[in-house]
């Protein structure tokens, strides 16, 4: 790591904590002003983003990008229109800091509440979603945080250009502009010391791909709020309605399959598959979707080639999918407790027995009864932009809104009483 790198970053990490100071103490109509106004600015300024999105995509075409990365990398004017809606939304959301979430008085009158506080400053990796540099920043601010942003060397200058353009809409605002902090380096470097800046960052939130988050899991000494792929699993249980279920896996595996909400396998019972067969051939035909199955479903579907392990475990982003035929809803449970990513999991059934079944023993931060994983997002949830889905127990677990982005702190009030 060079000397410039780790300086620079630090500098950054250290006015980004200098400038949580000050948001600290901003009252919500003082932060959805600004909001506002960032939102303003960025549909103002949307052919400056586009433009230098332009060049991320061009580079990426000459790399060779898969679709499903270019699809998430690519902007439009409706897309960064879509970003400015996110933060008005967010705006119109409850703050929750300040909230007193508990209060009582202990025996010698000692006054105690539970108070929801801002975490502080907060660590953003991610890959190739500029929607993420506004999203993080929206939420973050909102919660009183400071945000670092390191994106992917993917998108670059269509980041940089989305910061310069919230820059210049803070410097009239009561929210310094060091508040939001753009790490420019595509040095790995700069990456690896966020990773360790303990003393100036207080959480960090990777979002992308596998690599991507096991890198910041595995080594990072600041804690990580983590979030996770999708592996996300439809089962169709032996009298699942054909329509309900047709219609769900058509959504969930089609309508965006590049992201983390999408479905990736399709589990189904052996009895509901022998009576539907025609049609779901007919509709796995229709939308172009390509089957890798095991053998029994290789067997009936046209075209299916046979799945290996690493099939069962793959997170597509394509209109691929897996194919498992079992025989009772708690098989298709131990398939899931196996491969899923404790993401978002569905159940397509009529049978109230097999709803609780599922619901009680599958193990994943979203559960779906006839319902597709496409909702498990903050936008379709009510939560405005989301900053990420978390896949761990702790502190927070799915889409993770403004209240995940807070912590508690205890304040007490006396009259000189001492223990």
């Amino acid at each position: 790591m060079t000397v410039a790198v780790k300086s620079r970053v630090e500098e950054q990490a250290i006015e980004a904590k200098k400038a949580a100071k000050t948001l600290a103490i901003l009252s919500t109509e003082e932060k959805n002003q600004v909001l506002h106004v960032l939102a303003d600015t960025l549909e103002e300024k949307f052919e400056t983003i586009l433009s230098a999105n332009h060049k991320d995509l061009q580079a990426g075409r000459e790399k060779g990008y898969e679709e499903a990365f270019m699809d998430r990398l690519a902007l439009t004017k409706e897309r960064v229109y879509d970003f400015a809606k996110g933060l008005r939304e967010v705006a119109e959301l409850e703050d929750p800091t300040g909230d007193v979430l508990s209060n009582w008085t202990l025996d010698n009158g000692l006054d105690v509440k539970q108070v929801r506080v801002p975490l502080g400053v907060i660590g953003m990796i991610y890959e190739a979603r500029p929607n993420v540099t506004v999203d993080a920043t929206g939420l973050a601010l909102k919660s009183g945080n400071a945000i670092v942003l390191k994106g992917g060397s993917s998108a670059i200058n269509s980041n940089k250009a989305i910061v310069d353009v919230m820059h210049e809409a803070l410097e009239d605002t009561k929210i310094p502009k060091q508040a939001v902090q753009f790490i420019a380096s595509t040095d790995r470097a700069a990456t690896q010391e966020l990773f360790t800046m303990k003393e100036h960052i207080d959480v960090l939130i990777p979002r992308g791909g596998g690599s991507l988050i096991n890198a910041v899991v595995n080594n990072a000494t600041v804690p990580v709020l983590e979030t996770g792929v999708g592996n996300c699993h439809i089962y169709v249980d032996v009298d699942a309605d054909v329509e309900k279920a047709l219609n769900i896996l058509v959504n969930a595996k089609t309508d965006r399959p590049a992201v983390c909400n999408a479905a990736e396998t399709l589990i189904v019972h052996k009895n509901w598959l022998a009576k539907h067969k025609d049609a779901l051939i007919e509709t796995l035909k229709q939308n172009n979707i390509a089957v890798h199955g095991d053998e029994e479903a290789v067997r009936v579907i046209p075209g299916a080639v046979l799945a290996d392990e690493d099939d069962w475990a793959n997170e597509y982003l394509s209109l691929d999918i897996a194919v498992k035929v079992v025989d009772s809803v708690e098989a298709a449970i131990a398939h899931i407790d196996q491969y899923g990513t404790k993401h978002s999991e569905a159940i397509v059934t009529e049978d109230a027995q097999a709803v609780t079944t599922f619901m009680n023993l599958v193990d994943a931060a979203a559960l779906y009864h006839n319902a597709s994983t496409r909702f498990t997002d903050g936008g379709a949830l009510g939560f405005g932009a989301e900053i990420g889905i978390s896949t761990q127990k702790l502190h927070a677990r799915g889409p993770m809104g403004l209240p995940a982005l807070t912590t508690i702190k205890y304040i007490m009030s006396g009259n000189g009483q001492v223990r």
